[in-house]
């Protein structure tokens, strides 16, 4: 794997092996079951540098295409949620693009936005709520897919 900070020559995508490396050690420590194509973590390491480098390749040529997840219902009170399982890869991919993007995105979130946010969570949120509700006598609460089906239905021309 190469050193950190270096990267291949003439690839559109500056994406080190180095990054794919730490992507694919964070997924390993994560574990998980097998994405549509069936290779469990255990398979996928059995041809681990071949793997990694076809990604690599694949991502910082701007060839990579994620495969389709596999759904798996998961029962829920009242019925059953989907959840998509990525193959090995592409969530080692995802982890290489969420590493670049994390720090940009944390920069521009407002400070009160604690929703799949490192180092912040529901309690987080909930400890605010309550220091806050000591200090104020009001409360919005707003059900943000309620508000996105009403704005779906709405005039976009009627905004501008």
């Amino acid at each position: 794997m190469d050193k950190p900070g270096a990267s291949a020559t003439s690839k559109p995508f500056e994406i080190s092996k180095w990054e794919v490396w730490r992507a694919y050690q964070k997924v390993k420590d994560n574990k998980g079951a097998p994405g549509v194509d069936g290779i469990s973590l255990e398979e996928f390491e059995q041809d681990l540098q071949n793997n990694l480098y076809v990604l690599w390749n694949r991502m910082s040529s701007g060839s990579y295409f994620p495969p389709p997840v596999r759904a798996v219902p998961i029962p829920k009170k009242g019925g059953v949620r989907i959840l998509g399982v990525p193959t090995i890869a592409d969530r080692i991919a995802q982890t290489v693009v969420a590493n670049r993007l994390e720090p940009r995105m944390e920069e521009i979130f407002h400070p009160d936005s604690y929703g799949y946010r490192p180092g912040r969570s529901a309690i987080d949120a909930v400890t605010v709520c309550r220091r806050r509700s000591w200090r104020y006598d009001w409360v919005v609460d707003l059900d943000v897919a309620k508000f996105l089906d009403a704005w779906s239905h709405c005039s976009y021309r009627s905004l501008l």
